[in-house]
Order: structure tokens, then sequence, then C-alpha cells
């Protein structure tokens, strides 16, 4: 059910090149009852006037985030990044995370929440264990991640293993992640498919898309713990 008095969470909608289709996350938060508030990036970025009243945070995946930020050069598998859309969302994650407001970082929200922490990305993952299929209709790659024994998320999605769909070519390794974060989450390999904020009220990282069709089911609770948070920051 949707709360009509609950404080609208925020959404910055990327068109392509810089994003992807937006409303598939639309629909997940919407189903677990949220409002949302479709946020239109511009250049002068005042996130205090942006995040105003808002309950929450949802930062989506999209394009590659420049090295420079993590202190790396660029591999030459790194994809095109935009520093537009990077320090629009810095700017943003900075707000939300000074008022101490719910974070959801998907695929690409995942790895500039670490980044924003202090702490680095693998740049580009050997394989096409992580990646969808290069040719259309795309279809996401799947594995197992492991849920950390007594994580946020393992007490949302339950312990031990789920299967979740993976359409990245990035990662963080364990060694990678920064000050303030704690994996919630491991894939086979051995990267990181999820974190949590350690010192905030509610901020979750997860490398997989929850909000496509085919995690429905799976992930509704994830999101529905989510918009629960954003309420309570009334």
């Amino acid at each position: 059910m949707m709360h009509d008095e609950s404080p609208p969470i925020a959404l910055p909608r990327w068109r392509a090149p810089l994003g992807e289709r937006s409303d598939h996350y639309l629909d997940s938060l919407q189903h677990a009852g949220a409002r949302v508030l479709y946020l239109e990036p511009n250049p002068e970025v005042d996130a205090r006037r942006e995040l105003a009243g808002m309950g929450g945070l949802v930062l989506s995946g999209g394009i590659d985030v420049d090295p420079q930020l993590y202190g790396q050069e660029r591999h030459p598998e790194t994809h095109w990044h935009h520093p537009f859309r990077d320090r629009y969302e810095l700017a943003l994650l900075e707000e939300a995370l000074r008022r101490d407001l719910p974070v959801l970082g998907i695929c690409r929200g995942h790895q500039l929440l670490n980044v924003f922490m202090g702490g680095k990305l693998v740049q580009h993952i050997a394989g096409d264990g992580h990646r969808a299929e290069l040719e259309p209709p795309r279809r996401s790659a799947w594995h197992e991640v492991t849920l950390a024994t007594g994580s946020r998320l393992a007490g949302i999605l339950g312990e031990g293993r789920i299967r979740v769909n993976s359409r990245h070519h990035q990662g963080v390794a364990p060694e990678m992640v920064a000050d303030g974060l704690r994996p919630a989450a491991l894939s086979p390999d051995g990267l990181v498919e999820a974190m949590e904020g350690e010192r905030q009220r509610w901020v979750v990282g997860v490398q997989w898309h929850p909000e496509r069709p085919e995690m429905a089911e799976t992930m509704a609770p994830l999101f529905a713990a989510f918009v629960r948070a954003c309420w309570q920051s009334r």
C-alpha cells in the first residue's frame, strides 16, 4: 500500500547513453509502497535542494565510474564515463549520508558508494561470468551469492545462498572495500556483491539488479525493507 504522507524517494533519471531504463526501478519501488520522485539532473548541482523533503535515495545502474576518482589510470576495457553523472550523484550521496537518509545503491550505485567512501574498483573482470550477453536481447548472466551471516541483507533475504542476475564488468574485491562499509554478500569468485554501511541507519549496495522483472519475487523484501526505512525518516 502506498503511503500518501510518506516522504518521496529520490531517483535520478538518466537517459541513454548515461543511464538505463528507469521504469524497472520505479515499478519495484512503487510495488513496495513508495512514492518516487524522479530527479532531472542538471549541471547546477544543489544536493540540499534536490533532496529537501526526501525520505531516501536510490542510485541506479549505468556507465562506469571515472577511475581517476579512486586513484587509478583507465584500464583499456573501462567503458565510457561522464564527469557530470559522477559529480551529480556523488553530491547527492554526500548529502544523503550527511542527513542519514536511507540509501540503496544498485550495480553502478553499489560501486559509487564504495568509491565515495574511499574504496576502489576492479576495472574489468576477466571472463563472462558476470556480464550480460553482448548481443540483443542481452540476457543477464546468473550466479549464486553467499549472504554474510548476521548481515542486514541476510536478515531481509534469509541466511545462506541466493541466485542473482548479473550485468556488470566491474566490481569490488574484498581488499578494496572502503572503511565504514562491510561486505554483505560474496560471489563464488570472491567479489563483494553487496555492502552495508556500518555507521549509517540504512545504507545497502548490491551489485546485481534487483529491480529487473526476473528478480521481482526474490527481491521484493529488499525493496520493502528500504521503503520502510524511508518511511521512518519522516
